[in-house]
């Protein structure tokens, strides 16, 4: 009875690889040292899944087929807004490693160099903005990007956790230029109570006016004018009266020198003169 091969999986062969990096590596033997070869490779379906790998070997081919056999064996799927882009921005940090990545709308594209890029095109992602800010080894880097994609959530996710549903997060997600599933989830999701614009100008005026002439209340303004008020008035009761100013002209002097007794003397003379005259005219007679 003979026996079937295995059938080889069919998700192998829509496998995609990246080489991220190659470098030449030494073993110190007894005889001198041995030299070979490492690699880094990153394989992704580009729908979502991916995984890195690592392979030594004497020669390139071989270390490149050990890294890739690796990667396959450590896919892991990462959740995509829209098939696209990621939901939330995310950091990843391994060892000296450090880097951000951020959602993008439609059209921006990969926006990402080196060990990011290669990460980012396995996994089938089309827009994203990332940034390296730590260490420049790829090593670091491919892990530290690892570590920021095990972050991610989706909305699916989050819902289950709390026990809603996926259309009321969605709606209340703040929403991206270009996005479909917002639109089609606020139609979903119940509609909170708006509430009414408060008016701008001089009829918004009014109608504050009178909303705080009706409940009795009113505004911060008004009350901190009056208190404003009452302290200047407190103030001004302590001050002593203010003197008159009194102006000095240059006649002031002469005019000062002649009191109102000098001049009810000289008064008093001339009626006296007057009298004498009067008596001298009658002797006379």
């Amino acid at each position: 009875m003979s026996r079937t091969a295995p059938r080889k999986d069919d998700r192998d062969t829509e496998l995609v690889d990246r080489l991220v990096h190659i470098n030449r590596v030494a073993k110190v033997v007894k005889g001198g040292r041995r030299f070979g070869f490492a690699a880094l490779v990153v394989v992704g379906d580009m729908k979502g899944r991916v995984g890195f790998g690592h392979g030594k070997a004497r020669e390139v081919p071989e270390a490149v087929r050990k890294a890739g056999d690796e990667a396959k064996r450590r896919l892991q799927r990462v959740p995509l807004r829209e098939g696209r882009t990621l939901h939330h921005d995310i950091a990843g940090r391994h060892g000296a490693g450090k880097v951000i990545l951020r959602a993008a709308p439609p059209g921006t594209g990969i926006i990402a160099g080196g060990p990011l890029r290669a990460v980012f095109e396995a996994l089938g992602m089309q827009d994203v903005v990332a940034k390296s800010v730590g260490s420049s080894n790829p090593y670091n880097m491919v892990r530290a990007v690892f570590a920021a994609l095990d972050q991610q959530a989706s909305p699916r996710l989050i819902a289950a956790r709390r026990g809603k549903k996926a259309p009321e997060l969605i709606a209340r997600r703040q929403p991206m230029p270009g996005d479909k599933d917002v639109g089609e989830a606020a139609k979903d999701a119940p509609k909170p109570d708006a509430k009414p614009q408060a008016k701008r100008g001089a009829a918004g005026d009014k109608a504050r006016k009178g909303k705080d002439e009706k409940s009795g209340k009113s505004g911060k303004s008004s009350r901190s004018n009056r208190g404003r008020d009452d302290k200047a008035n407190r103030a001004d009761a302590k001050k002593p009266p203010a003197k008159p100013l009194v102006v000095e002209r240059k006649g002031a002097a002469k005019s000062a020198s002649s009191s109102p007794a000098s001049e009810t003397a000289k008064d008093a003379d001339k009626d006296a003169g007057k009298k004498d005259e009067s008596k001298d005219a009658k002797d006379g007679s």
